[in-house]
């Protein structure tokens, strides 16, 4: 067996593929948590487009609210806990201050959705144009606030610890490292998983579906079935801009329990590729999320357990900043594969206008 893998090894280029997929086997399980973690904020973005697009919106301003989410989910903690203290509430390492923090941080979100969703339905606006200016506001203010509060260097409210599985349950073999892949974490990022799920069966299996659905392909005719689209197009810009929070706040109360100007680094983008590539569905999506996120978790593995033999070499030639590249690159190979193949809504980005009675 091993004299017929050296062989393998030995065919120039293919040798290097089956040297690269031999050492994704190996390194898989211990990777696989760092793949959903690198994954949660770019589904949680995604799903906000999903949401949004499936009733005819187009959100290019989720980058703003995941940035704004993550300011103030973190500020509000540094506000409160001075006091309220940083009592252990028995989960996930949670306190009351955080708690807030969080709760706070979705209502960020669904205000800047609102913002938008007002310039976008009922004035009417350019979509594209109210979801940059979203953008730039957000980065530009929360940037100048961090500035102004990092000189007192606060303390914040801590963040979200991760749920730790039995080493029991870990070590079954062949499924041990899939259960850890999706227990291992904290509460924001485990929630994706059942969201991604329900949203699934919702979408497509319920009435708000089926309406959510209509309104994005042809309004006019839901309109004439007694759908009110401007209410469900509103319902779904604020429920999305709650998803775009949720992935802003793990950013800053999970992955890290502090702000970073500009910490989201494209992952709102990031997510709408995701969701072009997974078909504007709940579950496309998030096997999109994964697939971009394993390739920020590969690149990690590989500047810190190069492989052996050739294929080592080559990759322990190439720079780091080559491998921090590595996510938007393969977004973007994906991406223009995709591009002409997958189908948006027939009224996404269209404003709807109800006709006038008379």
């Amino acid at each position: 067996m091993d004299a017929l893998v050296s062989a393998l090894y030995g065919i120039p280029i293919v040798g290097l593929l089956f040297q690269l997929g031999g050492y994704l086997i190996a390194v898989l399980p211990s990777i696989a948590p760092g793949i959903l973690q690198a994954a949660t904020p770019i589904a949680f973005a995604a799903l906000c487009g999903v949401m949004c697009e499936r009733a005819g919106v187009v959100n290019i301003g989720i980058e703003g609210i995941m940035i704004t989410a993550a300011f103030v989910g973190w500020y509000t903690g540094v506000l409160l806990a001075p006091l309220m203290g940083s009592v252990d509430l028995g989960l996930f390492g949670a306190n009351l201050a955080l708690v807030i923090g969080l709760i706070v941080a979705l209502l960020s979100g669904v205000v800047i959705s609102a913002l938008h969703a007002w310039l976008s339905i009922s004035v009417r606006a350019d979509q594209i144009i109210s979801g940059t200016i979203i953008n730039i506001a957000a980065f530009g203010l929360t940037g100048y606030l961090n500035n102004l509060i990092s000189k007192t260097s606060p303390n914040g409210a801590g963040s979200f610890s991760q749920f730790r599985p039995p080493r029991e349950v870990l070590d079954l073999p062949i499924v041990g490292w899939i259960i850890g892949m999706f227990l291992n974490q904290g509460p924001i990022a485990m929630s994706v998983i059942v969201i991604v799920v329900v949203f699934q069966v919702l979408l497509f299996r319920s009435r708000w579906g089926l309406r959510s659905r209509a309104v994005g392909e042809h309004p006019r005719a839901a309109e004439t079935v007694g759908i009110d689209v401007i209410r469900v197009r509103y319902r779904n810009v604020l429920l999305g801009g709650v998803f775009a929070a949720l992935g802003g706040a793990y950013l800053s109360m999970e992955a890290t329990n502090s702000f970073q100007q500009g910490m989201t680094t494209g992952r709102g983008f990031i997510g709408l590729a995701a969701m072009i590539v997974g078909r504007w569905s709940p579950v496309g999506a998030f096997g999109a999320a994964l697939l971009f996120s394993s390739s920020t978790a590969l690149g990690n593995s590989i500047k810190f357990s190069l492989p052996s033999g050739d294929l080592g070499t080559i990759l322990g030639s190439l720079p780091d900043q080559f491998y921090d590249a590595l996510p938007y690159l393969v977004t973007i190979v994906i991406l223009a594969g995709v591009v002409g193949r997958s189908i948006p809504p027939a009224a996404d980005g269209q404003p709807y206008e109800r006709e006038a009675t008379t």
